[in-house]
């Protein structure tokens, strides 16, 4: 999604309308896999795939009846840059797994906190600084086993991460390089994965601005630029204190 259409908006807030993936040119003797295919081939949920297609992660085609078709070619393009997926089945192995795979898989089961007996809040911090990441993640520190953070540094390297694991809190930055965080936000949104999801939005940019970009998503909530890593590790407090008074 580039930035010269991030001023309309008749369409990212209906969450109903999701926009076809791309036509791409093919040869007719292209290797194409469907996404069940290409889910099983990376190791991580249909719904997954669907995701990272529909941001322009996976490119696809459209078949007759509307099915979308992957290039075998990106998703192990995919599969190697990321390190997803293991070796690829047999024929007859093959077949049967995909037989196998439901409709909806359930998320990875994440770590356990072995003192409280609940599981740490997931925090996922979108920020393209190295040094304002050290020190959030140095903020967060005093929480312990109770939090654990993980990093990215664009929109796109943070839906390749929800698309495997969605996070309890989203904490981003909204301008970053290549897809930013309001490109990033309307894909989740359009694609409704923002459900249950906590998220804050770091912004120095003015109301008028952000209106004219499109607006945030309703359950986002902003915090203005300059805002200390402290005062985001209090932030995450309070979504863990949340958390285990639910």
């Amino acid at each position: 999604m580039s930035a010269d259409n991030m001023g309309e908006t008749p369409h990212w807030r209906d969450k109903k309308v999701c926009p076809m993936s791309h036509v791409i040119p093919l040869g007719p003797a292209a290797r194409m896999l469907t996404t069940r295919e290409a889910a099983l081939r990376l190791g991580v949920s249909l719904r997954t795939v669907q995701l990272w297609v529909e941001a322009d992660i996976l490119p696809a085609a459209r078949t007759p009846g509307g099915h979308r078709r992957i290039p075998y070619n990106a998703v192990e393009a995919l599969a190697l840059s990321t390190g997803l997926g293991g070796e690829v089945p047999r024929a007859a192995e093959r077949a049967r797994a995909l037989a196998a795979v439901p409709e909806v898989q359930p998320p990875p089961a994440r770590p356990r906190d072995a003192v409280q007996g609940t599981r740490p809040l997931d925090v996922l911090l979108v920020a393209d600084d190295p040094q304002w990441q050290a020190r959030c993640e140095a903020a967060v520190q005093p929480f312990g086993p109770s939090v654990t953070m993980r990093m990215a540094e664009t929109g796109y390297l943070a839906l390749l991460q929800i698309g495997q694991r969605a996070p309890d809190l989203l904490v981003t930055n909204l301008d970053l390089p290549g897809m930013d965080g309001m490109a990033m936000l309307r894909t989740l949104e359009r694609c409704e994965s923002l459900a249950g999801m906590r998220v804050l939005v770091l912004s120095a940019a003015s109301d008028h601005e952000i209106a004219r970009r499109g607006g945030l998503p309703l359950a986002a909530e902003r915090i203005h630029l300059p805002v200390s890593p402290e005062a985001i590790a209090v932030r995450v407090g309070r979504q863990l204190l949340g958390q285990r008074a639910s």
